[in-house]
This record gives structure tokens, sequence and C-alpha cells, in this order.
């Protein structure tokens, strides 16, 4: 029914009922951390992120982390703590000793409500710490419209200033490079998205393509990535080795770099082996020269390239035994 103004006073609308956290989450660490780590999308929408929780329970020293993974889009990690009560001191504690444990680029606290004091602790950690960390405090509840199901309801109650404007402008600070350029690096990996999902390829969860010169997907491990982009006049394939512990990526690479030939041979090509040591990364990848985003004609000759090019990372890597796990 169309609302006019004769009949919406009349409409047969539903309202909002609050649902207890406890009656759809008993426990935190038992009920509460899982369904995080299941649903990563809805956290990463408040967020603004294209989250990716690779694990729970993370060790920290003696301690434990209830999540940890990446924001995709940009490559950078996040580290999760949660709680299903008010905020107390005894979490921002943790959060803190998390977050300097993991050197974690994004630190998010969920909760089911922010005292003020705790609010403005993480508004004050935003406003005195590098642009390179961001904290966040995350309201969570649960709704129902009559006897719906239950629907969870994530609120921002804390992030750094200016976060909306921060992740849509990224790739024009890190690539100099134009708005316009923006709007086709979007364009692109919508049609990219497109190709994925006529191939039946589940290889994200991402419904909206970035504007970001690149497109991370996950390797199937805490700390490493799939990726596809754009690089200064060439088409990059690769599997990126970024994990927060430089001894990790060190690790995989060389469990890599002792099975090149065998890597090679099911990938089919020659690769670079490349060590960021200024970065404490690493990575493994394929190029194909002279193609930038600007070249609206050949993009589906790109588009194929690179879902070949991932399709055979994805099979060599499986044929040398995958990845190291973080803690192997």
């Amino acid at each position: 029914m169309t609302l006019t103004p004769e009949n919406a006073a009349a409409a047969d609308l539903g309202r909002l009922q609050p649902v207890p956290l406890r009656e759809i989450w008993t426990h935190e660490a038992l009920d509460f951390t899982p369904w995080l780590l299941a649903n990563p999308d809805i956290l990463g929408e408040a967020l603004d992120m294209e989250l990716e929780i690779t694990s729970a329970e993370h060790s920290v020293g003696d301690f434990s982390l209830d999540l940890i993974g990446t924001d995709l889009r940009t490559g950078r990690s996040v580290i999760i703590e949660n709680q299903l009560e008010a905020t107390d001191h005894t979490h921002l504690g943790q959060l803190l000793t998390y977050a300097g444990g993991t050197d974690a680029a994004n630190i998010v606290w969920v909760a089911k409500a922010f005292r003020e004091e705790h609010r403005a602790a993480l508004d004050w950690l935003n406003a005195r710490t590098d642009t390179e960390t961001c904290f966040f405090g995350i309201e969570v509840s649960v709704v129902r419209i009559g006897d719906s199901l239950p629907a969870p309801l994530l609120r921002v109650v804390a992030q750094p200033n200016d976060w909306g404007k921060t992740v849509r402008s990224a790739a024009q600070v890190r690539e100099g490079g134009s708005s316009d350029r923006a709007v086709l690096y979007g364009q692109f990996w919508e049609r990219y998205l497109t190709a994925l999902n006529a191939q039946g390829l589940s290889w994200t969860r991402a419904r909206k393509g970035p504007k970001e010169n690149w497109f991370n997907t996950s390797a199937g491990v805490s700390g490493a990535n799939f990726s596809v982009s754009f690089a200064r006049g060439r088409l990059r394939s690769e599997l990126y080795l970024g994990h927060s512990d430089a001894m990790v990526n060190t690790s995989r690479y060389q469990h890599l770099l002792d099975k090149r030939d065998a890597l090679e041979g099911v990938y089919g090509a020659a690769l670079t082996f490349e060590p960021l040591e200024e970065r404490r990364s690493c990575r493994i990848a394929d190029y194909r020269d002279d193609a930038r985003v600007e070249d609206v004609d050949d993009w589906d000759v790109f588009i194929e390239w690179f879902v070949h090019s991932q399709r055979q990372f994805r099979e060599a890597i499986r044929a040398c035994g995958g990845l190291p796990t973080a803690t192997a």
C-alpha cells in the first residue's frame, strides 16, 4: 500500500521490541563469539569494512583474544574484543593488551552498552595515536517485530574522526589518483564480481566493488590474502603474506620458496618471489604488462587474466600442501 496523507495515520506498522541478549547468546565465549566468527559481514557492515574473521581465541602471550581478522579492502589487521554486558575496565585493559601484543591496525570493542568513560577513552586513543591505528566501539542489541525472527543491531559509538571519508579516499592517497580513477576502480571490480558469480567462484562475500586499485580475498589462514590489483601500469595477481608477526610471513615464504619448482609447475608459469623487507611482509606474484584501469575496452581481457591466474594460484598452493597456520 502506498502511504498518502489520507491513509498514513491508519497504516498498520509494527514496532521494534528489544530482545534480551542472553536469550539469544547465553554464553559470551561459547555463543556470542562463535556467532561473530560466522557472521563477519554483519560487523563489517557496521564498521564499513569487508571483514574476514580468521580465528577465535587467538593466543596473545598467556591470554586469548576473542577474534582476529582482516579488512580485505585494505589488508589491515582487525582484532575484536566482545562482551555481552556493559563495558568495564577489565575489558578495556584486555583490549589494549591485545592491541600491543598483535600490533593491530583496527581495534574493535563490541559490548551491550558503553559507559561514557570508556567511549571517551576510545575517542582519546583515536586522537592521540597515529593514523594507522584505529579504535572502534560498537554497541550490540537484538530486536524483533511481533513474532518475527530476532535481528541484530550494531551501532557505532566510537570511531576515528572522518572514518568514512578516510575509507573512501584511501586509494587516492596511496596511488595519487583522482576521484575519476576511483570511480573506474569501483566499476571494474563490480564487473569482476559479476564474473566470479557467473563462474560459481565463492572467493569473496563482497557485494560491491571497492574503489581501491586492488581486490583482496581470503587465503584461508590468518594474515594471508590472495589479491589482484592494478600496479603501476601492470596487472598483478598474488599471494600476499602480511601477518602481524613477521616471523610467520618469513616461515610461510620459505615454505613456498622451497617448493618453487612444484608451485610454478602447477601454476603454469614463472612467479616472482618478493620479500618486502621494509614492510615485514612477502609477496608471490605474477604480472601482466601494459594494463591500466583507464583501458575500459580491455576490461574483459583483464578480468579473464585475473580469474585464470587466481584459479591457478589456488590450485598451486593446494598442490604444495597449503599454507602453514600461524601457530604451526
